[in-house]
């Protein structure tokens, strides 16, 4: 598919000082802000759960937690005790293909997966939860392991602004098998994209069983549907493709705004019937709000 976007070559020093301004006042304003790290921790405290030990079944247990091999080598039932975990881990998959930088209003989609990962980044710094970072493209761009601590989320934010992917393609599929590999424990995982993508039916389905997995897909009001424009040329933002397209045919614009509806509804329907939590955020929309909604509806 696609995908109607600028001319942009590099990411120059202006669109990186309003980015780091940007990340500065969420800094400062979310900090001082506890409803939102409130929501997040309540909504995904106890979610994690630690095998702790066995012991004898007494009359009310729930018997789906018997544990089977045990009862049949002592010839009376035992159930597993679990424990919750008090500590969370937040990993932050973030799309840092080609085409995040496309927006026609006030920001770049890029900018604002930005801005939402570092929301949650301090969030998950207020409830002294560890963080992880992975920046993806149709590869692993980079991986940070989670951890703890101010320093590391600082880390993480300045990467978030200031990296520089290999590759502007997109496989989300490679991003959620590197996830499975490296993540043993349980966490609670945010993606972040624009999700046009197609094809990791398997990879969302495991990851969605191992982890607490939501798709946060961020997308611009201009690129759902082409505007009448006659003859333009465009340029794919992930291949540099470059095509010729009649904007004036009914049939061009009505074809690709059938294909922009399949791929969002590819997404909301895989990641819904896996398991996964699904946000729609347009760049010009309070994202606050809707992950506030979100959070209470769990």
């Amino acid at each position: 598919m696609v995908i109607i976007t600028f001319l942009i070559d590099s990411i120059d020093f202006e669109y990186k000082r309003i980015i780091k301004k940007s990340t500065q006042e969420i800094k400062t304003r979310k900090l001082s802000d506890n409803i939102f790290g409130g929501e997040y921790h309540s909504t995904f405290k106890g979610r994690g759960m630690t095998f702790s030990e066995v012991r004898p079944y007494q009359f009310g247990d729930d018997i789906r937690m018997i544990d089977w091999n045990v009862t049949a080598r002592y010839n009376e039932p035992f159930v597993k005790v679990f424990e919750e975990e008090r500590e969370l881990t937040l990993m932050l998959m973030v799309d840092v293909s080609g085409s995040e930088l496309f927006g026609t209003q006030q920001q770049f989609k890029s900018e604002i997966i930005t801005e939402i990962a570092a929301t949650l980044a301090f969030s998950a710094l207020q409830n002294n939860d560890k963080t992880g970072l992975i920046l993806f493209s149709d590869q692993i761009e980079l991986f940070i392991p989670p951890k703890k601590g101010k320093s590391h989320v600082l880390r993480i934010i300045r990467e978030l602004i200031e990296f520089e992917p290999k590759s502007f393609k997109t496989n989300i599929g490679e991003a959620l098998q590197f996830l499975s590999r490296v993540m043993k424990k349980k966490a609670i995982v945010f993606m972040l994209s624009d999700f046009i993508d197609k094809g990791y039916e398997k990879p969302i389905q495991i990851a969605a069983k191992k982890h607490d997995i939501t798709g946060i897909r961020i997308y611009d009001q201009k690129e759902t549907e082409l505007p009448n424009l006659g003859y333009i040329m465009v340029k794919d933002a992930e291949t540099g493709g470059l095509m010729r397209v009649n904007t004036a045919s009914s049939a061009v614009r009505k074809e690709y705004a059938q294909q922009y509806r399949e791929t969002v509804s590819y997404f909301e329907g895989l990641w819904q019937k896996s398991g996964a939590g699904v946000v729609n955020c347009r760049n010009d929309e309070s994202y606050t709000q809707k992950l506030l909604g979100y959070f209470k509806k769990r």
